[in-house]
């Protein structure tokens, strides 16, 4: 898991100017309130924030969207009500962590209606502010990396649903690496015998050149 010193470092390579005091107190905020829960891999629940807000590092986005990546399930998954975070970190920050939160409960049935209205839903986050559905992204980069502790049944819903809503929306984002991680991802754990020959074969190659 990255310190916060990691992430403001990381951040300042190309944002000087981030505020460093509000990253603090989100991070310190959002590890308090998830102290105690843990991950099925058994890890602290807060190490999936910290690696949200690395990947928006690694988008490059401003001090609040690495913020509200720190704090993106405290309403969610904590005590924290969603009035108290604007009082604490102010409207942006708040509107962010609601359009995530938001995003969170989309749930259909049918698995056309979902992917018909996820896009559609998603798409009208984007209208408002992209960085709601960068966040959004992120946050299912990190559990495609760690949805090797996931039950059997599990893995295969969040991956077709990966591999059908979100690395489309990363590529029409044009972030190709995101995309290209996400299908990988879902191609392993969607077809594991064929992941496995491709992956044993391009060892080969590797080592053959």
């Amino acid at each position: 898991m990255l310190s916060l010193t990691e992430i403001i470092d990381g951040a300042r390579e190309y944002h000087r100017g981030i505020d460093t005091e509000l990253v603090n107190r989100a991070y310190l905020f959002a590890e308090q309130m998830h102290e105690g829960q843990r991950r099925e891999s058994g890890e602290p629940y807060f190490v999936h924030p910290v690696s949200v807000a690395s990947v928006i590092a690694q988008l490059r986005l401003d001090c609040p969207s690495i913020c509200a990546a720190l704090l993106h399930d405290v309403v969610e998954d904590t005590q924290v009500s969603e009035a108290e975070i604007p009082e604490r970190f102010g409207e942006e920050i708040s509107f962010l962590v609601a359009g995530v939160t938001k995003l969170n409960e989309l749930d259909f049935n049918s698995r056309e209606d979902r992917k018909a209205e996820s896009f559609r839903k998603m798409l009208l986050a984007m209208e408002h502010d992209i960085r709601v559905l960068l966040i959004k992204l992120s946050d299912r980069l990190d559990n495609m990396r760690s949805l090797g502790h996931m039950g059997v049944d599990k893995q295969d819903r969040i991956a077709r649903e990966t591999i059908e809503i979100y690395a489309p929306l990363a590529a029409r984002l044009g972030i190709r690496w995101m995309k290209d991680e996400l299908e990988d991802l879902c191609f392993q754990f969607l077809y594991p015998g064929p992941h496995a020959d491709l992956t044993g074969r391009l060892a080969s190659m590797s080592k053959e050149s």
